[in-house]
């Protein structure tokens, strides 16, 4: 069946937004009041920052509009993530960009200014009001690089301007592309994103799959050069901002903002590539036998080991499950999962302009929000659970500190995540007695949380590096070029055991990770995180959960490197990423052992 409409879909499976705005007049009216605010605080504080008291009073000024703008900006952004063709959306979209663009354009000179008095001045602001430390030291990291005042105030100017390349990317993707459909053995099949990515890329015939990709592949290199142009706009933005500020790279640029030394990026990728491989080619060659496939093409790498094992679950019977995998995690834990079901937290549905994927927003000051298109397959409760780590994750930090001390380097943001999808396969795996059921959970280890984060993120990863030696070389990036790199990454990595078929190289079209700065390595970085807290929690019980949960309610307060560290993991070692792709090899051993 084609998709429905959002009009036409259930609306109990739907989130529930009017906890962030009762409806977009009232989303329109906040912005209005909210504009009004922006200019009495530039008109009040700019040039006046004279004293301490003042300063902190800019700063509490300052704080309120930024919560205020996270609420309606999120209410905004899943309105339209639920419809991208939804005309009132989308204007509501351009409202609140509007009002965002005039909150940095004429906010710009709290930053310049602070980081222009005496550092004795600052640290007395820090003293006066300590829960304002980490918003000092997080300037303070940025004054090498901060520029003349003007021009961050025409920098900020252009923020709507800068988020233009992802919006028309994703416009692209989500409106322009029409897949249609295609018919086997008699059989129609609608093809789309949400079908393609959520079941006809890993449906067990293997006529109807490759069928899929062949047609998905074609619509996808009719836009290559439209979507690759959007990209380079993109790339041209970041080199442009890394130059001004003194970087030395666009990498450096942006993994500044993650507090993460160089080594630690590189070790990820230069590490998987190399040692992950003969493992993944290992698997490969495993779901090549048990599905009897002849010739092991890129497009079968998503199929099931055991498709006969994994059950169709309801989206009410996924929270049964849900609650008795993550019920290690405590009461308070529980309560937040209970209240996403009943609270309508989630949205499950799937609906024609719908955004791909799965996502989770946590807007400080109400709670989170969860995007997931339910397709019934037991895999969506790993989805699930995934999102769920993040909702927790902030559920927890949002509570403890202030909107400036929430979030971490984003070279933690996925370890509550995919701690959570190891937790329930280990709960499945431990109250199981069906054999061919646990095969089903370890081959759904690596084909869901390993494959997803160690390979589909990772090899981004390794392409998008490439992708800005180029940029620092101030090379325009075609779609020639990215074909080309993507198709080298996954020929290297796959070797000789799989095919890399005509197509496989568009991939990199369909990932918004490359407008979100250097997020595809991290997946990697925190499944390499939550893969040794996962083992402590096994091993140690109520004193490695209560370590956890206490890096969740640390939120940003720390560095990646003292968060692990915190949890019980030290990232500065090569050990953590060694012990992780030893495991994945030991649990492809025990999927041949059983095969």
């Amino acid at each position: 069946m084609a998709l429905p409409l959002r009009s036409e879909v259930d609306v109990n499976y739907t989130w529930n937004l009017t906890d962030l705005c009762k409806n977009d007049e009232e989303a329109k009216e906040k912005c209005v009041a909210l504009k009004e605010e922006i200019q009495a605080f530039n008109s009040k504080f700019e040039g006046n920052l004279n004293d301490v008291d003042t300063a902190v009073d800019a700063i509490d000024a300052y704080r309120s509009l930024l919560e205020q703008l996270v609420v309606v900006s999120t209410y905004s952004s899943l309105k339209l993530s639920s419809d991208q063709s939804d005309a009132e959306a989308q204007k509501l979209s351009s409202v609140v960009g509007t009002t965002s663009t005039l909150f940095s354009t004429e906010t710009s000179f709290l930053t310049s200014d602070l980081l222009s008095k005496e550092e004795d001045f600052l640290t007395q602001i820090k003293e006066n009001k300590e829960e304002y430390t980490g918003y000092i030291d997080h300037l303070l990291r940025f004054k090498p690089y901060q520029l003349d005042p003007k021009v961050e105030k025409a920098l900020a100017s252009f923020s709507n301007v800068f988020s233009g390349p992802y919006e028309l990317y994703l416009k692209t993707k989500l409106l322009d592309l029409d897949f249609g459909s295609f018919t086997v053995d008699g059989k129609e099949y609608p093809l789309s994103y949400l079908s393609f990515e959520g079941e006809l890329e890993s449906h067990r015939d293997e006529e109807v799959r490759r069928t899929a990709f062949r047609q998905f592949s074609d619509v996808l290199r009719k836009y290559e050069h439209t979507t690759a142009a959007t990209y380079d706009l993109h790339l041209k933005k970041e080199k442009a901002e890394a130059d001004l500020r003194g970087f030395d790279s666009v990498i450096d640029y942006l993994l500044h903002d993650q507090e993460v030394p160089r080594e630690l990026y590189d070790r990820q990728i230069d590490t998987i590539m190399k040692d992950l491989a003969p493992h993944m080619r290992r698997y490969a060659k495993l779901l090549q036998k048990e599905n009897n496939i002849e010739h092991m093409k890129f497009e079968d790498l998503k199929i099931s080991l055991d498709p006969d094992s994994e059950p169709e679950i309801t989206i009410d019977e996924s929270r049964k499950y849900i609650l008795d995998g993550l019920s290690v995690m405590g009461e308070d834990y529980i309560n937040m999962i209970n209240r996403s079901y009943d609270e309508r937290w989630i949205d499950f549905v799937s609906n024609k302009g719908k955004s791909t994927g799965a996502f989770c927003s946590s807007p400080y000051g109400v709670h989170p929000y969860i995007l997931i298109t339910w397709t019934s397959l037991m895999e969506e409760v790993f989805v699930l659970a995934h999102e769920l780590g993040h909702a927790g994750h902030f559920y927890n930090a949002n509570r403890e500190n202030n909107i400036f001390d929430t979030r971490p380097s984003l070279y933690f943001i996925e370890a509550p995540s995919t701690l959570n999808e190891m937790l329930m396969a280990n709960h499945l795996l431990k109250t199981s007695d069906n054999d061919k059921f646990k095969r089903w959970v370890i081959s759904s280890i690596i084909s869901r949380t390993y494959y997803h984060n160690f390979v589909t993120h990772l090899l981004e990863a390794a392409y998008q590096r490439e992708v800005y030696k180029m940029v620092d070389n101030y090379e325009t990036v075609t779609a020639a070029d990215l074909n080309r790199i993507k198709r080298e990454v996954l020929e290297e990595f796959w070797g000789d055991d799989v095919e890399i078929t005509e197509g496989a190289e568009l991939t990199w079209m369909r990932q918004p990770h490359y407008y979100m700065g250097l997020y595809p390595y991290t997946y990697s970085a925190g499944l390499t995180i939550s893969t040794e807290v996962s083992k402590r929690i096994l091993n140690e019980g109520q004193p490695a959960v209560d370590d956890w949960l206490e890096v969740l309610k640390l939120g940003g307060k720390k560095n990646a490197v003292e968060l692990a560290k915190h949890a019980g993991v030290d990232i500065t070692t090569s050990e953590p990423l060694d012990n992780t792709i030893n495991y994945i090899g030991e649990l492809i051993d025990e999927l041949e052992k059983l095969s």
